[in-house]
């Protein structure tokens, strides 16, 4: 009888030891002491979940729960920042098939559920058991010796089965061989978290200069909350690697007055090649939201518009004889993002919209147009719009071809008719785009520049209220050999 007493106490400790051993840990936000969030401008993101757990010794499973939901599983990667050489992964699992009502039902067919029913009539509920065979394009249910194509009952299941969870987890198989307490960073990429760039350009009377506010725009469809996290933005386009199916693993108002002084909330640095954007302050990410962080303040820079026409090459290889040719009178604006002009930051890919303040000093949109990424020391150059006071007509007065050996030469002479109907004089940009690179202008009536092998460039005043006629006569060839002029 002496060894009676030990033999049961052994026994109970190894039941209790092998009752922990398959126990399962959990781990949820409330463990969180950190989390980070870079976010790239293609649709992807880095997390990095930094939480305090207590692990025990020897081989456990660890369950990871409130991560995204759009994880690519081959880029997760955990490891214990206070403990690294105790902490070991044996085997890493993504469990991302979810509860819902019809899984739940899939996993109890060939077995017993119950069915309640109300009947209004008598005031009563009834329950009554049921063998589900089949959940495929509806229940089937066998009921005492009948067979139920579906039932008008509320299902009732008597658990949850283990193999199901309520929403995305990570889980490990690992060994433990060192302290209780760890400090692991999980790291990941997800899809369905985005970023990109808006701006407000406002403006002044004479349109020599602009007031420029940037903004982020942060869109966080990724399936989970990103609490207090500090957030990074990366700038640039990285390349990425799709799978054998072709897809990848895994209007704001404008302010009148705005605050030219306040301290700026990103801090932008190179990296790579690309630009990472930090914000100085922590912010909560929720799900299924859209956040817009101010990104930068610049006052006064200096801006000019330019009215441009757009010609077609194939006018200088065609006859056009008694047609009336319009071509649009665009409107650009363009600036100098230099540290001379009070900007000099890389400006992340997005919109500017553009404002100004009519006769009455209320602020109306005038235009918008997408800029790319774009470094200090660039033009950024905005197509606004379309000129509405100011016409362009053009007319082909004359034309010949000749073809020699193989080669054609094309000569025609052109009158371009430019109105302008506003209250002050203008400068229209002529671009006319040539067929063939060898080109010369014979005859010109205003001054024009070559832009390069296939452009040329006339600048023509016109005062208000006047026209203004540029005629010019054109020779192009598919062979410069056989241009008649060189």
């Amino acid at each position: 009888m002496k060894f009676a007493i030990p033999k049961l106490c052994l026994m109970f400790v190894l039941t209790a030891q092998l009752c922990l051993a398959q126990e399962v840990q959990k781990s949820t936000i409330d463990d969180q002491k950190n989390v980070e969030v870079t976010v790239y401008n293609s649709d992807i993101g880095l997390v990095k979940d930094t939480r305090r757990i207590n692990l025990r010794q020897g081989e456990g499973e660890l369950r990871f729960m409130d991560v995204a939901a759009y994880i690519n599983p081959v880029t997760v990667h955990i490891k214990s920042l206070n403990n690294p050489k105790s902490f070991m992964v044996l085997e890493q699992n993504y469990e991302y098939d979810l509860m819902d009502a019809n899984k739940l039902l899939d996993k109890y067919v060939g077995q017993k559920v119950k069915l309640l029913t109300y009947n209004e009539y008598q005031d009563k509920k009834e329950e009554i058991e049921a063998e589900l065979l089949s959940n495929n394009n509806g229940q089937i249910f066998k009921i005492g010796n009948e067979i139920h194509l579906g039932h008008p009952g509320f299902k009732i299941l008597p658990k949850i089965p283990e193999n199901l969870i309520a929403k995305p987890t990570l889980s490990w198989q690992y060994d433990n061989s060192g302290a209780k307490e760890h400090e692991v960073e999980v790291s990941y990429l997800t899809n369905y978290i985005n970023w990109k760039a808006d701006y407000i350009v406002v403006l002044n009377q004479d349109d020599t200069k602009a007031d420029l506010s940037g903004w982020v725009s942060l869109d966080n469809r990724s399936g989970t909350m990103y609490n207090n996290a500090k957030l990074k933005l990366v700038a640039g386009e990285i390349n990425r690697v799709y799978d054998a199916v072709g897809g990848l693993r895994s209007d704001m108002v404008a302010k009148s007055a705005m605050a030219m002084e306040s301290a700026p909330q990103f801090v932008e640095q190179g990296f790579f090649e690309y630009h990472i954007y930090d914000l100085q302050r922590r912010t909560t990410i929720k799900n299924n939201q859209t956040k817009q962080i101010n990104l930068l303040e610049a006052a006064d820079i200096k801006t000019e518009k330019e009215l441009l026409v757009h010609g077609q090459n194939y006018y200088f290889i065609g006859q056009y004889a008694g047609q009336e040719l319009k071509d649009p009178v665009e409107v650009f604006v363009k600036f100098k993002n230099e540290k001379e002009n009070n900007l000099g930051m890389p400006l992340p890919a997005g919109t500017m919209r553009l404002y100004k303040k009519d006769q009455e000093d209320s602020l109306q949109f005038i235009g918008e147009d997408r800029i790319e990424h774009t470094p200090k020391d660039e033009e950024v150059e905005l197509k606004i719009g379309k000129a509405f006071d100011v016409v362009e007509e053009r007319k082909q007065s004359a034309f010949q071809s000749e073809y020699l050996g193989g080669d054609y030469v094309y000569e025609s002479e052109w009158e371009i008719t430019l109105r302008n109907h506003k209250e002050e004089d203008v400068v229209v940009g002529i671009i006319e785009p040539m067929a063939y690179a060898n080109w010369q202008i014979l005859t010109a009536t205003h001054p024009y520049e070559k832009k390069d092998a296939f452009t040329v460039q006339f600048t023509v005043p016109v005062p208000k209220d006047k026209e203004v006629k540029l005629i010019y006569r054109i020779e192009v060839s598919s062979s410069k050999s056989r241009l008649s002029k060189q």
